[in-house]
């Protein structure tokens, strides 16, 4: 697959739109259309790669698995040993239990489920 640099513009334009939500600047108030850009152009990456692979007859799940795993994980790893330390000093103790029933959660890659029980998609604790 080649390099798509409109690709890397789009993502650009949804993390900042996230981020300007979570700062609280004026007129960005819907954040989540970000993530839900974001999650479209992975989607679209995802796909490509898939069918680039049946296409070439050399497709496997296991293979597919695998690659996502060494890309994810390792960042994965770093950003909860970051945050676990951080939030050691910043949280009140019954945010770091949230923190730590999230933590879990992620551990077991089930956040979504956990926050989907916890509140609907557009409401304010969300």
């Amino acid at each position: 697959m080649r390099y798509r640099p409109e690709i890397d513009g789009l993502r650009t334009l949804a993390v900042l739109a996230v981020a300007f939500f979570h700062i609280g600047l004026p007129y960005f108030n819907g954040g989540y259309i970000g993530v839900d850009v974001f999650f479209v152009i992975s989607g679209y990456l995802i796909t490509s790669i898939i069918m680039n692979d049946i296409s070439k007859n050399k497709f496997s799940l296991l293979n597919f698995w695998e690659r996502r795993i060494r890309r994810i994980l390792p960042v994965l790893l770093v950003v909860i040993i970051f945050t676990l330390l951080i939030s050691v000093f910043f949280l009140v103790p019954n945010h770091f239990l949230d923190f730590g029933q999230s933590l879990g959660a992620q551990g077991l890659f089930l956040t979504n489920y956990m926050f989907w029980r916890e509140a609907g998609y557009f409401d304010n604790p969300a």
